[in-house]
């Protein structure tokens, strides 16, 4: 996680002031008591009734990472209650925290977080793309911003229904994730991420190799090195199902290590939540639905049953001991279905 010291978070970012309940706050970052239990521990709220930037700012600055970040607040477990006080966030009572985000017209209605979540998941890709440039010295910084816009556009294509923003915003939060945890996150494997279906037509190995083949160009395009566009490229090509291509090797210990994370965070949707997983089947399925129901399901079952013949479905010691069990779990049910129905 990308974390600066929490303590008085709020000298980065803005004064002091007093809002509409006579609470005066450094800035204007919200928290409310831990009492809102889940995964077997509480929680508490944090908002801003300012700005989401301000938010993410601040969320950043104490290490909460993103995907605690749920449209118009953070999740924040209890144990980190005691550092967003100490790094300036006001406690105050849920009714409290409710009507001052209400009063922001920063609350998100129930009926509009279809639209909000698109809102917030372009702003957030927007963002990662413009600070992984920053991290790699782009030469121009227009032609950067041109080529994340393009990619944008790409993910978008009306006819996808899984391989689409929500899935690359998905690996690029579980790569953050997996950096959390200990596991190291090169700038390759993050640009593999943004291309690794950039170009997606439903055909296994030929979506790959032009996906390949685009980020060669483009990245060359904009002045990165050709070392570097090549690696890319290979790591994009390892992704075809079925294996890697013989020339991952080539590009040394640190592609394959690479490799390793981005595959991990490429199958982390595997060990979703059974809510969430019924989802991913379901957008799976439309994206074949030009497929009859019974040759796509025997076709599915194989390759789930694939995963399973495999020692591990995760490639690093963290993905294996966060997604491991529950994946298995998950494919396991949904063989059982799919053979069911047939």
């Amino acid at each position: 996680m990308r974390a600066v010291t929490a303590h008085n978070v709020w000298s980065h970012v803005g004064g002091a002031r007093r809002g509409p309940d006579g609470i005066s706050s450094l800035m204007a970052i919200l928290v409310d008591p831990p009492r809102w239990p889940a995964h077997g521990m509480l929680w508490s709220h944090l908002v801003s009734d300012f700005s989401y930037d301000e938010l993410h700012v601040f969320a950043r600055g104490v290490g909460i990472p993103r995907r605690g970040f749920d449209l118009d607040h953070y999740d924040v477990p209890e144990r980190m209650y005691a550092v967003v006080l100490d790094a300036g966030a006001v406690a105050v009572e849920s009714r409290v925290l409710i009507r001052r985000l209400h009063v922001s017209g920063l609350r998100v209605r129930q009926v509009d977080r279809g639209d909000a979540a698109r809102r917030h998941r372009k702003a957030f890709l927007r963002g990662e793309w413009a600070e992984l440039g920053a991290r790699l010295g782009v030469p121009d910084p227009f032609l950067w911003r041109a080529l994340g816009e393009d990619l944008l556009l790409r993910w978008s294509e009306p006819h996808r229904h899984y391989h689409d923003l929500v899935h690359l915003q998905d690996v690029l939060l579980a790569l953050d994730q997996l950096a959390d945890l200990g596991e190291v996150v090169e700038p390759v494997a993050l640009l593999a991420a943004w291309f690794h279906d950039a170009v997606y037509d439903g055909s296994p190995g030929v979506d790959e190799r032009r996906s390949a083949d685009l980020a060669r160009s483009e990245l060359r395009w904009v002045g990165l090195s050709p070392a570097l566009a090549a690696d890319v490229a290979r790591l994009v090509r390892a992704t075809t199902p079925g294996g890697s291509p013989p020339d991952v090797t080539a590009g040394g210990g640190a592609v394959v290590a690479a490799l390793a994370v981005l595959r991990d965070a490429d199958l982390a949707i595997l060990a979703a939540g059974e809510k969430r997983y019924a989802a991913y089947t379901t957008a799976v399925r439309r994206e074949y639905a030009h497929v009859p129901d019974g040759r796509f399901r025997r076709g599915r079952a194989a390759i789930l049953e694939g995963f399973l013949a495999e020692p591990w479905i995760y490639h690093t010691p963290t993905g294996r001991a966060r997604w491991e069990e529950r994946a298995r779990a998950n494919l396991a049910r949904e063989i059982t279905h799919l053979r069911a129905e047939g």
